[in-house]
């Protein structure tokens, strides 16, 4: 990092001394300071922000900035469009009750200021001996997240002094470094924890406890499960706070039902608002479902850090004890195994909280948290289910008082891309279309190695009659519509399907879709997925088809909805499933499909498989779900990134064809001169990029990241993610990766391929997987190089199955697998057919794919 140019600003320093407000005699008592802007002013919420020069000390060394551009993420001008620069260690000391807690919230936009180099500010931020902030970055971290601003919030501890000192240190790493802030909040609260917090992992009365009324904590996620955002001004007790929906937290495909309070809620018990206990997360109405998974969230966090997971509960509906009972565990430890809300609570529509406290290590794959909730069957429950309400987690201070994370890194092509666009970091910014948030960590499930903040957020849509936004917490895309909603909550005129996709595909009746699928009869259904259940289903008195239908209970999946069917109107392809149809009426969206009598690729890796697949045919299925992908990437109009590849969308139809499916999640894109599309993070994990999670960027190489995991899939017949296995083994991706690398790969190959494989094959098959999961999207091979290699390797299998005399050079015997020359196959290539055939593969197809364009546009 370069030296930044060193400022010597003098402004005068005005000592003022406001009288603590007794919180018994009205609201709490709140400081809003609008820094370096000596007018003050009122931010989109309505809240009268003033000028901070008389809260400072020491103000010799500051100055004040004016922004030179507003992002237009920004939800308002305050506090945002002004900075207090610091050149030198600077406080600010307010009067309080030091007897309360209080919340502590720092904003910082990293934009371009006059005469400063906003990339060469690294700085600390210290309340008395706490340090909240060690050698911190706002450039570096909100570069790497790829958001406008970053917004921290801390709850601090009574103490017994009655002021209140945040000190800025400029780093004294870096030669010209400075602090700076844009907003400085300070709100009283009441104390909301308790005096004695269970560890999870320490059992009995012996048990080892926290005391969070003595900690001072770093609030990391707080979320309204299985509701929407709720903004500060809808918060209860004047505290300010924002309640994020919790869906890119979901782990896995199976994210239970969402469901709202239909009586009145008693919330004299809640430490939420009203609004976080009338809606829940449930596991779904089936028992037999339910019994078979957990309902499961991950977190990414710093390691070395003790955790409070504060549960919000509140069963609205049920009536009585024993009808929902279920198990609370973290990081596979069981934190609680009888969780009965109405027990504990008292009373059914009675607000409850519930809290644990867990320590984050530094081992491999320990900087995250996992909560999964499961029924306890044991007990013998009305109902095998489990529920959510809503879910805060702080960090506290270690045993140095210190709530310091590291900076998060900015990926090499993320670097380019600052390199060849800016000369000034900040100045030409083209990421800016995400808000705010901070979560830290890295993830063996996601298959990151370096710890790292992450946020999975998005520029919050602005719909008519919304509540303006401006807090702390990661914010993502989102799914609900604005329209009026019918009695069965599905919102009416919510797609607009563009004539175009009207044109190219058939429209059904809802009487059709009835007709054909039995009136959606339990025994026609094949497969579940996030959008919703798939039917098999006859049209036309003949005509087999697979037919996806939205849940009629959920707003989920409108956009899918749309996507899927704009996408796959203009796209035909003998390796993309084709679509037929579509039908939106009486509130049921669903989708029909060419059906695909062999069902998915994962039903015939895992065991209860339906049939053993030889090596041979796992290489055909990859390489005809690689020229899909390559088709996606190249081939079509645009560039389309599916986002979503895993084995599950990988269909195999009668003749054992492989097709690529499922593209509600696709995006279009991205603009090469760009070199990406800035995007919510959506997908699966144990298949996500990792440098898509960290940048919200998304690539074509995103989906090669996933195939790999896919090829790994096909190679060991294991999930992506098995948290039934030791730690180290839960993501393929990662022990896969450590057994290439130490030459042990061969002990995960499916027990029905050992010694069927040979060493040629073996090697650079995994070779190509290898590559696909590199770090870096740089370094990944395209789509079009990875299906080359495949076909090399299919080729290798044929040579040693059929081995044939070599033929001349030039020459290429396809159907009797002579050896290949890099001549003849560059001559193949040259002369193959257009991607855009559904049906023409052309001579060769068997072997050699239809690649156009190898370099993409």
């Amino acid at each position: 990092m370069s030296p930044g140019i060193h400022i010597l600003v003098s402004v005068m320093y005005i000592c003022f001394i406001f009288e603590p407000a007794d919180a018994a005699d009205g609201p709490p008592q709140q400081f809003l300071l609008s820094c370096g802007n000596l007018k003050g002013g009122v931010d989109a919420d309505g809240r009268k922000w003033e000028d901070d020069t008389k809260f400072l000390v020491k103000a010799d060394k500051s100055g004040e900035a004016k922004a030179d551009m507003q992002d237009p993420s920004l939800p308002s001008e305050i506090p945002f469009m002004s900075a207090r620069i610091f050149n030198a260690e600077t406080s600010y000391k307010f009067d309080i009750n030091g007897s309360n807690r209080h919340f502590l919230r720092l904003y910082f936009y990293p934009s371009s200021y006059p005469n400063v180099n906003i990339s060469n500010s690294y700085f600390g931020v210290n309340v008395g001996e706490t340090t909240l902030l060690n050698n911190f970055s706002a450039a570096l971290t909100a570069t790497a997240l790829s958001q406008a601003y970053i917004v921290k919030e801390y709850a601090l501890a009574p103490s017994d002094l009655n002021d209140l000192t945040v000190t800025f240190k400029p780093s004294d790493k870096y030669s010209g470094s400075f602090a700076f802030v844009n907003g400085i909040e300070v709100i009283e609260t009441p104390e909301m924890f308790d005096d004695e917090t269970g560890m999870v992992g320490f059992a009995g009365d012996s048990g080892v406890t926290v005391e969070a009324t003595t900690a001072s904590m770093e609030t990391m996620f707080r979320l309204n499960v299985g509701g929407q955002y709720i903004p500060p001004t809808n918060d209860s007790a004047g505290l300010m706070r924002s309640w994020y929906d919790d869906t890119a937290y979901l782990f896995g495909a199976s994210s239970g039902v969402t469901n709202a309070a239909n009586t009145t809620i008693d919330a004299g018990n809640g430490t939420a608002p009203l609004a976080v206990y009338s809606t829940a997360r449930t596991m779904g109405p089936d028992p037999n479902v339910n019994k078979n998974y957990n309902l499961t969230w991950v977190f990414q966090v710093d390691a070395n850090f003790t955790y409070l997971l504060r549960f919000h509960f509140c069963d609205y509906l049920d009536e009585k004890v024993n009808q929902r009972v279920f198990e609370i565990f973290i990081n596979n430890q069981t934190a609680l195994d009888t969780m009965d809300i109405i027990g504990l609570a008292g009373s059914a529509n009675s607000p409850m909280k519930k809290d644990f406290a867990i320590l984050v290590k530094d081992n491999k794959g320990d900087n995250e948290i996992w909560v999964a909730l499961h029924p306890n069957v044991s007990v013998k429950p009305e109902f095998f289910d489990a529920m959510l309400n809503g879910l805060e987690i702080f960090k506290l201070g270690d045993s140095k008082k210190n709530l310091a994370g590291p900076n998060p890194q900015i990926s090499d092509l993320m670097q380019k891309q600052i390199d060849h666009n800016t000369k000034g970091f900040a100045s030409k910014r083209s990421y800016t279309t995400a808000i705010i948030g901070g979560a830290a960590g890295g993830a063996a499930a996601f298959g990151i190695a370096a710890a790292l903040l992450v946020v999975i957020n998005n520029r919050k849509r602005r719909y008519p009659g919304q509540d303006s936004v401006s807090s702390w917490l990661p914010l993502y895309g989102q799914t609900h519509t604005s329209s009026s909603k019918s009695a069965s909550g599905r919102s009416h005129g919510s797609t607009h399907i563009s004539s175009d996709a009207a044109c190219n595909c058939r429209y059904f009746s809802l009487a059709e879709i009835k007709q054909a699928t039995k009136h959606f009869d339990e025994s026609h259904v094949i497969g579940v997925g996030g959008f919703g259940k798939v039917y098999r289903g006859v049209v036309d008195g003949k005509m087999k088809v697979a037919i996806k239908r939205s849940n009629p209970s959920s707003e989920q999946g409108v956009n899918e909805f749309q996507t899927e069917i704009e996408m796959l109107s203009k796209l035909r392809h003998r390796h993309l499933v084709s679509l037929i149809g579509y039908c939106e009426e009486d509130n049921e969206m669903a989708l029909v499909y060419d059906y695909m009598g062999k069902g998915t690729l994962r039903e015939h890796l895992y065991k209860n498989n339906k049939v053993t697949l030889t090596w041979k045919q796992r290489l055909e299925i990859c390489i005809g779900a690689a020229r899909g992908l390559h088709y996606l990437h190249t081939g079509a109009q645009y560039t389309i990134i599916h986002r979503d590849v895993k084995t599950t969308n990988i269909l195999l139809d009668d003749k054992w064809v492989a097709k690529v499916s499922d593209f509600g999640l696709s995006k279009t894109g991205p603009n090469m001169n760009q070199g990406h599309v800035s995007t919510v993070v959506k997908g699966s994990f144990g298949y996500l990029d990792p440098e898509y999670f960290r940048r919200q960027q998304l690539t074509e190489k995103s989906d090669v990241y996933s195939f790999g995991v896919v090829l790994f899939e096909v190679l060991c017949a294991r999930p992506a993610l098995n948290p039934n296995l030791p730690k180290e083994q839960v993501s393929l991706a990662d022990y896969a990766m450590y057994c290439l690398r130490k030459g042990t790969l061969e002990d995960m190959v499916d027990p029905q391929l050992k010694g069927k494989i040979s060493q040629e094959c073996f090697k650079k098959y995994t070779d190509t997987a290898g590559k696909c999961l590199a770090d870096h999207g740089t370094d990944r091979p395209s789509m079009g190089d990875v299906l080359w290699n495949l076909e090399f390797v299919l080729q290798l299998e044929s040579n040693v199955e059929n081995p044939k005399p070599a033929s001349t050079k030039g020459s290429m015997d396809l159907d009797n697998g002579g050896p290949r020359d890099q001549s003849s196959i560059m001559a193949m290539h040259r002369n193959t057919l257009s991607l855009g055939s559904e049906d023409n593969d052309g001579d060769g197809s068997e072997v050699f794919s239809q690649i156009v364009n190898q370099k993409g546009r």
